[in-house]
């Protein structure tokens, strides 16, 4: 009798607990407090580059900090479930920038004092004048680590989401048919590393590509493994911008390189899908 008993209070222990669980759901799947402030680290494409306009900055139309709801930005996305974070969106990429200058972008952000960071950086360490110019594979690994080290040392419990670079070999896959997007291409000297000779398939063009393509390869590779050496509080996207199939309707007219605003909305659903479950 006392067994059967005993039976009994564990099914109605365990039917308890998975009602209770049930119950739960969603609340135990919110791992991460929702934060009040959000900045963002990178290059031109975080700071929404011919994304409304004449090669300048559109910043409202960036992926992580951006208002315009034709972007959807993950501060938008924030603040839908979060108002406490409204006007406490800080766009600290800057156009150009290469992993380099992003310990000087850690400094700005600890100054924010922002709960959510977003870290996308790497382009314009690849796309170069040249193969020869970009940037050494330990060096970056080096610059980014020097980031991520400020961020940590200043912002011990905010949160980093940091992306992987674009596959720039799609760009030139893309567009390389377009006899518009050559000539800016040439026009602009834009990332001749992978762009140079766009329409040849001579060996030599072909290895070059596949070699810029690798070094691309390295670099996310490099920036899984600082984020990994950071810690919990940080977050790698698993290469979902690396992987996103883009298309030539996402690029800027402008340059047809930069990420236009659907191109923008698109990043900014890819990487919020891969970041934190806030």
């Amino acid at each position: 009798m006392h067994s059967l008993i005993r039976r009994v209070g564990v099914v109605l222990s365990t039917a308890t607990l998975v009602l209770v669980g049930a119950l739960a759901g969603p609340a135990a799947a919110q791992q991460h407090p929702v934060p009040d402030s959000i900045a963002s680290m990178g290059d031109s494409i975080t700071r929404g580059f011919n994304a409304c306009g004449f090669y300048f900055d559109c910043t409202s139309r960036s992926f992580s900090t951006g208002g315009s709801s034709a972007v959807n930005s993950h501060y938008l996305r924030i603040r839908a479930v979060n108002p406490a974070i409204d006007g406490n969106n800080f766009n600290h990429a800057s156009s150009g920038a290469r992993a380099v200058h992003m310990a000087g972008q850690a400094t700005a952000v600890v100054n924010s004092g922002a709960e959510y960071v977003t870290f996308l950086i790497g382009a314009n360490d690849a796309c170069t004048s040249s193969e020869s110019t970009m940037t050494p594979v330990a060096t970056f690994r080096d610059q980014v680590d020097d980031a991520l080290d400020t961020l940590r040392a200043g912002l011990p419990d905010s949160r980093v989401l940091v992306m992987s670079i674009p596959d720039i070999k799609r760009l030139w896959e893309v567009g390389h048919t377009s006899g518009t997007a050559r000539f800016f291409w040439s026009l602009g000297g834009i990332c001749q590393s992978m762009l140079a000779n766009p329409t040849s398939f001579a060996d030599a063009d072909v290895q070059r590509r596949d070699r810029v393509r690798q070094r691309v390869v390295d670099f996310n590779t490099e920036l899984a493994g600082a984020c990994a050496a950071y810690g919990s509080n940080c977050l790698f996207d698993g290469d979902a911008v690396f992987n996103f199939p883009f298309q030539f309707s996402h690029l800027s007219g402008w340059d047809y390189f930069h990420p236009n605003t659907t191109g923008q909305s698109l990043l900014a659903g890819v990487t919020y899908q891969a970041g934190f479950n806030w």
